[in-house]
């Protein structure tokens, strides 16, 4: 194997990725929003969870995860081990403030909330 040559494990790492990056925005996302799908007081629930928050963790997430990993692989030319770190950092900032968000869009179900 020449010097010129990259391993082939380059295209796992941005896959695994953005596979990581699926499951940590599903997770947050069913967990953040569950109090408004369950529905409040006579059973008021907040539908655009689904339709705008939904596609927003579900699809953002992963790019967020992809970005990092190109900018720490391509640009940066990190090792992949490294650029793993700053994935799993990437995404633990996006799910925190994901959380945070989605904390404040459900405030008003959970039992908690000031009147």
């Amino acid at each position: 194997m020449g010097q010129d040559q990259k391993p082939v494990t380059r295209g796992w790492g941005g896959a695994l990725a953005v596979a990581g990056g699926f499951l940590v925005g599903f997770l947050v996302w069913g967990i953040g929003a569950a109090p408004g799908l369950r529905g409040a007081f006579e059973g008021e629930r907040d539908l655009s969870l689904l339709y705008a928050e939904l596609p927003l963790t579900l699809f953002g997430m992963p790019a967020l995860a992809l970005g990092a990993w190109a900018l720490a692989v391509g640009v940066l030319r990190v090792r992949e081990g490294m650029a793993v770190l700053v994935v799993v950092g990437a995404l633990a900032l996006g799910a925190w403030g994901c959380a945070e968000w989605l904390d404040l869009r459900t405030t008003s179900f959970t039992s908690d909330a000031p009147l």
